[in-house]
């Protein structure tokens, strides 16, 4: 498995929207904050707001001429966090902002040019043809349980059954005779399409699976609910989960890399029109050595080889 943290973090020049019930954890060594309670879902709507600085309350996006605004993707969300203190660190007076919201909020939040840079974890669909997309990295769906349970591996065909609402207690796998707590994400997440599209292809998922708009709000419910399952970014699991092998194949960039894990998405940053100035100078640094060497070194499959240059 990965030796990867949460990445979920609140910055003072970065900022994002607090979403309760998503643990915020420092990637370097900072203070850690945590946030319970009900998961907020962010809407297009709301995140457009955001990322438009309209009087809603909510954070503003833009603070000066030099601010650089990315929305969508919680998945890819606090990677590209982790990017823009490295980047703004290099160029002095630039602002980035990172707002959540989920994919189909990022892809229309690039559309409308609310946000210069939409986030996505999953592949475009054909009717959204019109936008550019930039893969940044690869990443796992991983197949998450509590630490506690004693099923030790999963099959597709498994995952498939308990989350279409076919199998429902533990013990028609070996386990605890005992109901499983299916957790998924919600509707326009990327990693739900993602696993929709590569796991229950044509099958409705059950309707008493909870839905939960985030990775952390999904990690945390599984952390706390030893009946529970769900999936997330590989990118974020950490120890108070646990992954487990696919088809006989343990979640990993080694695995990623040859091929033999199937459950791959790509990260995207989109855009409606060519990325100019800072933008397209950010862009190529996340492409660049330091920037893939820093996702790789976050749990991620760089597009590039790491060189060792941005450790």
């Amino acid at each position: 498995m990965l030796n990867s943290q949460v990445k979920d973090s609140s910055r003072v020049m970065v900022r994002t929207e607090a979403v309760e019930g998503e643990e915020r954890v420092s990637l370097r060594g900072r203070a850690t904050t945590r946030f319970w309670g009900k998961v907020i879902a962010l809407s297009v709507a709301a995140v457009l707001v955001a990322v438009l600085g309209l009087p809603s309350g909510c954070s503003r996006a833009s603070v000066s001429a030099n601010a650089i605004t990315l929305a969508g993707s919680t998945s890819v969300q606090p990677f590209a966090e982790v990017l823009g203190d490295e980047f703004m660190a290099d160029h002095k007076g630039q602002v980035i902002n990172v707002q959540g919201g989920g994919s189909s909020a990022g892809i229309q939040a690039a559309r409308s040019e609310a946000a210069q840079i939409g986030m996505s974890s999953r592949k475009l669909k054909k009717d959204e043809a019109d936008l550019t997309p930039i893969t940044i990295a690869w990443d796992a769906i991983a197949i998450i349980v509590n630490p506690v349970n004693p099923i030790s591996a999963i099959t597709t065909q498994q995952v498939r059954d308990i989350f279409s609402g076919k199998i429902a207690r533990w013990s028609q796998l070996g386990g605890k005779n005992v109901p499983i707590t299916v957790i998924s994400r919600e509707e326009g997440s990327g990693t739900r399409g993602s696993f929709d599209e590569m796991v229950l292809k044509e099958l409705d998922i059950t309707p008493r699976a909870l839905f939960q708009d985030s990775n952390g709000a999904v990690r945390e419910i599984v952390a706390n609910d030893p009946n529970a399952i769900g999936y997330m970014s590989l990118g974020l699991v950490d120890q108070r989960v646990k992954a487990l092998p696919l088809d006989g194949i343990q979640p990993s960039t080694a695995t990623v890399l040859n091929s033999t894990y199937t459950l791959v998405r790509p990260f995207l940053f989109v855009l409606k029109a060519k990325a100019t100035g800072e933008s397209a100078a950010f862009i190529d640094f996340v492409l660049g050595p330091k920037g893939q060497d820093t996702l790789a070194r976050e749990g991620l499959v760089p597009v590039k080889p790491a060189t060792g240059g941005g450790k």
